[in-house]
């Protein structure tokens, strides 16, 4: 019997590997004339280079995803230090410094001052058991916030994962995060991102790896309706699953994100990535032809003009790098709903992967992961739907 899959963003390309690695037959529809929804790359006529959509970063720790790349045979697009170092820069007190993991479980980098983050003590980090016995109810804020090791790590790093910012942003999910990585070993908190671009790590070669295998792909063609009997999985925004499932409960407010583009040739230099706190840059990215920047729970500069933000974004990016030099073409790109707001009222209304109608399932990282609106969220998603439709065939 061939499944139905709408939305080839992560979560159905995830949802459509399994299945099709199930020994299934796969239809894919997507509304949008290519795949990748959220995690895709693109030719950008203004820049005159293609760039990412936007940035996201993984971890080793991220076990659906990697083994999604292993599945479509992409891992190796990947790159990414061999040790779990996260270079950081405060950019009101123009000082820069490295946080660096150990390897192995036991965490003797917190007792070691150049491997912590700078002004913490050794009692400061039992703020990382707190996050990981978080209750439903708990926010980021109030459980962790205070002190340096929240302002230059735990802040940007909820905000980061959560989209979302930490006064309002469940506690939980960002546990949970921290449980899969960091709580495993540094050897579980590599940081990993895509050598060329997201498409052709997560989206180009799962389309290739279905094509191989029969799975038949439709672009641009928008779903308006469920047929009975024929099963389905969702795997579309919150917002396009209530329209098709008018009975179903979805989560109903969102943060945006907002990534900045810079094309600034390099050169063959290394790739990499800095955090950067005191400012509006929150993450940089560098690589050979472009820098790239994300601001995350971004509603907050929703009032910011894209000339306003992109000149002090660029200034920000000059002083990190210890450079002054003349603001190049950039393109500013806002996702105005790019997750679910991380809050506890928001959690409360994810759904798991089974729907209220049978031989529908739904995937997509605003479903019921257990983890925030993430890469591996939404590739988990796609995995358990795939099992929750199977157990109804």
């Amino acid at each position: 019997m061939k499944i139905q899959i709408i939305g080839a963003g992560l979560a159905g390309l995830s949802a459509a590997c399994a299945l099709t690695e199930a020994g299934h037959q796969i239809m894919l529809s997507e509304a949008a004339p290519q795949a990748g929804g959220r995690a895709r790359s693109y030719f950008d006529k203004q820049l005159g280079c293609r760039i990412d959509n936007g940035n996201h970063l993984l971890l080793s720790g991220n076990k659906d995803a990697l083994r999604y790349l292993r599945r479509i045979g992409a891992e190796h697009t990947l790159t990414g230090p061999d040790e779990a170092n996260f270079p950081f820069h405060d950019l009101k007190t123009n000082r820069g410094w490295t946080l660096r993991l150990n390897h192995g479980r036991i965490p003797w980098w917190i007792a070691a001052p150049s491997r912590r983050v700078p002004g913490t003590r050794l009692a400061d980090y039992l703020a990382l058991k707190r996050l990981l016995q978080a209750r439903p109810g708990d926010l980021v804020e109030p459980l962790v916030g205070h002190g340096p090791l929240y302002e230059r790590l735990l802040e940007p790093l909820a905000i980061a994962a959560l989209n979302t910012m930490p006064d309002i942003a469940a506690a939980q999910p960002l546990g949970a995060v921290l449980a899969e990585t960091v709580e495993r070993g540094g050897f579980a908190a590599l940081p990993r991102w895509a050598r060329l671009g997201l498409s052709e790590s997560f989206v180009d070669p799962a389309l290739a790896w279905l094509q191989q295998r029969g799975a038949e792909l439709r672009f641009g063609e928008r779903v308006t309706h469920l047929p009975p009997n024929q099963p389905t999985i969702l795997a579309v925004p919150p917002w396009v699953a209530k329209e098709l499932m008018p009975e179903l409960d979805v989560p109903d407010a969102f943060e945006s994100i907002c990534n900045l583009h810079f094309k600034t040739p390099r050169g063959p230099a290394e790739a990499t990535f800095h955090g950067v706190i005191g400012g509006l840059t929150e993450w940089i990215f560098l690589r050979e032809t472009v820098i790239s920047v994300t601001i995350s729970a971004a509603n907050r500069h929703a009032h910011l003009g894209q000339e306003a933000i992109a000149a002090q974004v660029w200034q920000e990016v000059c002083q990190v790098l210890g450079q002054t030099l003349k603001l190049p073409p950039y393109r500013v790109l806002w996702e105005k709903r790019a997750t679910f707001a991380c809050t506890p009222a928001q959690l409360a209304k994810r759904p798991g992967p089974r729907s209220p109608r049978p031989l529908v399932a739904l995937a997509g990282d605003w479903t019921d992961t257990g983890l925030p609106a993430t890469i591996e969220g939404a590739i988990r998603s796609g995995e358990a739907a795939a099992k929750a439709l199977l157990s109804q065939i």
